[in-house]
């Protein structure tokens, strides 16, 4: 059986650089606009007109002179005459019929339009493309005959949960709601204040976490907190952990720690807002989120099966980028009410540029611009399997 997981999943490492206001949503393509359509090219002159009217020519009947010996003879002519006439008359309006069939009416031109394809996205490199279905199911080869007499007096059971890391039912889930949380001024220097706001955001990600998950059958519990004004000591040991000012998640009581003083000592540095932590407490209850889906026990059976180091500090780094995409996606969920405006959305995603793995620490959490790639996706891409670390390449969780 595999051993127990690690103390803890911090996220992280100190000394992290002040950060620069981002240029909107980073690198690529910010929006789209309709583009004036070109002008219709002129089209070439027709054949010169003929002069004269247009239509068939005029007829001229012959010339002729009644024979004078025999009125009877005037008679047959002047019928010849009536006749040819009318003949005449036949003639020229078949002609005019015939004529006015070669103008077709005019029809409608469907032209072309301008369509917008939005760009591709690049930060992962490689990612999934389509939104994952539900296995398929057999269907009846021909219709029944006649219709049931009563109705079935069991519900259909659920489907199975899938707790694998590449085809998870979380995948399944969809977006988070839109999720009503306003933070308030709190002061991130007061205890009180902040240990108030960290619990008041941790119930707006169950409300948004819950329904979510619950639409795939995977059962829900909230997690624990632990919120001390400087060290504590927990199930997993001691939190903050040594060296290290960040919260953490312990899977082994589903409990998440952190100590306010140290995020600030650890975060102050991005400012008085405090976005940037909150993210960061919804990147450990991402873990908890791979806790009960299963997700992190997959993970550790594959670490504990390995004895090279590098593939499991690959594991690792997957691992963490996905806690930091399912961060995203809350952090989008409460952008109205939180509020996140304009300048501190930018803000919040630049900052992941500057958070990952430092020079001279464990290559654990993943470089600064796979997490920067991997928060923005859960961000701007907002759904559950955009957030599939488990599928993609080497890459892009490096």
């Amino acid at each position: 059986m595999p051993g127990p997981m690690p103390h803890g999943m911090p996220y992280g490492m100190p000394g992290a650089p002040q950060p620069s206001p981002g240029p909107g949503y980073g690198p690529g393509p910010t929006g789209w606009s309709p583009q004036p359509q070109p002008p219709s090219p002129p089209y070439p002159p027709g054949p010169p007109r003929p002069a004269g009217p247009y239509g068939p020519p005029r007829y001229t009947p012959p010339a002729w002179q009644p024979k004078k010996k025999s009125s009877a003879g005037a008679i047959v002519g002047g019928l010849l005459g009536v006749m040819a006439l009318a003949l005449v008359v036949l003639v020229v309006g078949a002609a005019l019929l015939k004529g006015s069939g070669r103008d077709d009416p005019p029809t409608s031109v469907a032209l072309p339009t301008s369509t917008y394809s939005p760009a591709p996205y690049d930060e992962p490199t490689s990612q999934p493309t389509s939104e994952p279905t539900s296995p398929p199911t057999s269907l009846p080869t021909s219709q029944p005959t006649s219709q049931p007499t009563s109705q079935p007096t069991r519900e259909p059971t659920s489907r199975p949960v899938n707790r694998s890391l590449k085809a998870n039912s979380v995948y399944l889930a969809g977006a988070l709601p839109t999720t009503r949380c306003p933070a308030g001024s709190a002061n991130i220097y007061n205890h009180a204040q902040f240990k108030a706001l960290i619990l008041r955001t941790g119930q707006c990600m169950g409300r948004a976490w819950n329904p979510t998950l619950a639409r795939v059958g995977i059962t829900w519990r909230a997690p624990g907190y632990m919120i001390a004004p400087g060290k504590g000591r927990g199930a997993c040991g001691d939190y903050p952990s040594p060296g290290s000012n960040v919260p953490y998640y312990c899977p082994r009581n589903s409990t998440i720690y952190a100590s306010t003083s140290a995020l600030v000592k650890e975060y102050g540095s991005f400012g008085n807002w405090h976005g940037y932590i909150i993210s960061m407490m919804a990147h450990e209850y991402g873990h908890h989120i791979q806790n009960i889906s299963g997700i992190s026990d997959e993970w550790w059976q594959r670490y504990e099966a390995t004895s090279s180091k590098s593939t499991q500090l690959a594991l690792t780094r997957r691992h963490e980028l996905q806690a930091t995409c399912f961060g995203g996606m809350f952090m989008r969920s409460v952008q109205t009410t939180y509020p996140i405006n304009a300048s501190q959305r930018s803000s919040l995603l630049s900052a992941y540029g500057y958070l990952g793995d430092q020079p001279g620490y464990p290559r654990d959490h993943g470089s600064t611009a796979n997490n920067y790639g991997w928060f923005r996706q859960g961000y701007m891409r907002q759904k559950a399997y955009q957030c599939n670390t488990w599928a993609v390449g080497a890459s892009s969780v490096s």
